[in-house]
């Protein structure tokens, strides 16, 4: 039995729920994966999956096994890294993920800057709100907003956002500029689903966050995008990141009110799960691109 093949086959079919899923992926047959697979349970003397439905789950004893093939293959994997160059040379693919607004204003400029820089390798993408699993989905790096729950993970910080309130000037000039939170309870406003539970809108008091209603909602969205372009037609003021609505303010379409009761700046970090030597790839990234997206944050913090 060729061990690291069973390996290899069977993270796969844990992670795609399904031998035949599992198969597409990999581009091997339905038998040889379930054989194989059996061949590694009958080897271990345990079943691995539990094979009810249409979907496989895991036992316990599968749990405990496939995060280790986890980290064997990928030990494996970094060391035929280290002897076909790319330690040596940075060359080969990066797969990075980032919120949708994020990624296309703090990232992407930065990517394209690093591809002019290094011609031999290659950076896959995925801008995207939904919080992507690095290991699983096989992400080397991703941009995170927010505490980090996970300390199995490698995390460098690179700046602060912040959570601001703001409204165009149209509408503000007609129905006046808040001047506390309390005041917002006589606006309509626009509240962005994602960011806030409910209708609740984060504010400090004295250096104490505390919670504030939101006035009536015009409109509920699960789009800062939309949010934003809303609060431009003057449909009311929103609470969005600060880099979110960067734009409409530099442009003089949307204008930042109650600065004074903002709650503490968000972190951002840089995430990855490799552990000990990293490839060059991502060193020369990470090198690359730390201080460009520092510059860039710390210049939204302090205009938006």
């Amino acid at each position: 039995m060729d061990r690291l093949e069973a390996m290899s086959l069977l993270v796969s079919s844990a992670e795609q729920g399904s031998f035949s899923a599992a198969g597409r992926e990999l581009g091997v047959t339905l038998p040889t994966i379930s054989r194989k697979v059996a061949e590694l349970e009958r080897h271990l003397k345990t079943p691995l999956f539990v094979r009810s439905g249409r979907r496989l789950s895991l036992t316990e004893a599968g749990q405990i096994y496939v995060e280790a093939c986890r980290e064997i293959l990928s030990q494996v994997s970094e060391a035929e890294s280290r002897v076909s160059g790319e330690y040596n040379m940075p060359q080969g693919e990066l797969t990075v993920t980032a919120p949708v607004a994020f990624g296309r204003l703090h990232l992407v400029p930065v990517v394209n800057q690093f591809l002019a820089a290094f011609s031999e390798i290659a950076i896959r993408m995925n801008l995207t709100d939904r919080v992507i699993n690095l290991v699983d989905d096989k992400i080397d790096l991703a941009v995170r907003i927010g505490k980090l729950p996970d300390t199995r993970q490698v995390a460098i910080r690179v700046g602060s956002i912040r959570r601001i309130v703001c409204g165009s000037p149209k509408y503000l000039a007609k129905y006046g500029t808040p001047q506390t939170p309390e005041d917002l309870l006589r606006h309509m406003c626009v509240t962005f689903s994602t960011i806030h539970s409910g209708i609740s809108w984060l504010f400090s008091s004295g250096g104490r966050p505390k919670k504030v209603i939101s006035p009536t909602c015009r409109l509920h969205i699960n789009s800062a995008e939309a949010a934003v372009d809303a609060a431009i037609a003057s449909i009311g003021i929103t609470n969005v990141l600060s880099y979110q609505a960067a734009q409409a303010v530099a442009e003089g379409k949307l204008q930042v009110i109650l600065q004074d009761f903002e709650p503490a700046a968000i972190p951002v970090h840089l995430l990855h799960a490799r552990k000990g030597h990293l490839p060059l790839k991502m060193r020369r990234f990470l090198d690359f691109a730390t201080p460009v997206i520092r510059r860039s944050l710390l210049a939204g913090l302090g205009n938006s």
